[in-house]
């Protein structure tokens, strides 16, 4: 357990920097982020903080889909929103188009770490990714077809708003599931028969 909860917080707070990464990078951002960047434009917050109020109202619509969140789908919400502004305030602007692709390149991977860290502590799934599975599991549609269309809606929303979309964003799409499956294994936390047994469905 012990090792499972510092899993899950360095996870988490490892993908709230690398989040940071790949804004400061300014090349394009994954489709929630899109959203999260111009709902921040157009609110005034920080990039955190609209982090945290978006994970939060994801959460709510956990209730009619009877989704039950873990302790890693909560911290999921609060970390990662505090990490990212964190990460924003020691990451200055960057002008240099190297360094900008090398801080989204390494964002990318970074976030790919990140992500199967916090997975493999087997705390509970974040908030969009439970938004996902629950409507797959109420729809009888297929989780291709579901996390598109969510993705592609929640990136053109934040289009509209002025999120930033570019190369950066193609990236991610492409590169994101096969880093998380890479690094999985590396990161995987092996418990005890009893342990497995005792931890409830």
């Amino acid at each position: 357990m012990p090792r499972r909860l510092v899993q899950l917080y360095a996870g988490l707070a490892l993908y709230g920097f690398s989040m940071a990464m790949v804004l400061r990078a300014d090349l394009g951002l994954d489709p929630w982020d899109v959203l999260h960047q111009g709902l921040a434009e157009q609110l005034g917050w920080s990039f955190g903080t609209v982090v945290i109020v978006v994970g939060a109202l994801v959460l709510l619509l956990w209730v009619p889909l009877r989704q039950w969140p873990g302790l890693g789908t909560v911290s999921n919400v609060v970390v990662i929103g505090l990490t990212v502004d964190a990460g924003l305030a020691v990451l200055p602007p960057v002008e240099s188009l190297p360094l900008r692709v090398g801080l989204l390149l390494g964002g990318v991977v970074l976030n790919g770490l990140a992500g199967a860290t916090y997975l493999a502590s087997e705390f509970g799934a974040g908030p969009r990714d439970g938004l996902m599975t629950g409507l797959v599991a109420r729809t009888g549609r297929s989780v291709r077809l579901v996390r598109t269309c969510l993705e592609v809606t929640v990136l053109g929303v934040g289009l509209l708003l002025g999120g930033t979309v570019g190369i950066g964003t193609v990236l991610y799409a492409v590169a994101i599931g096969p880093l998380v499956q890479l690094f999985l294994p590396l990161v995987a936390v092996r418990r005890r028969a009893a342990d497995r047994e005792a931890q409830p469905a």
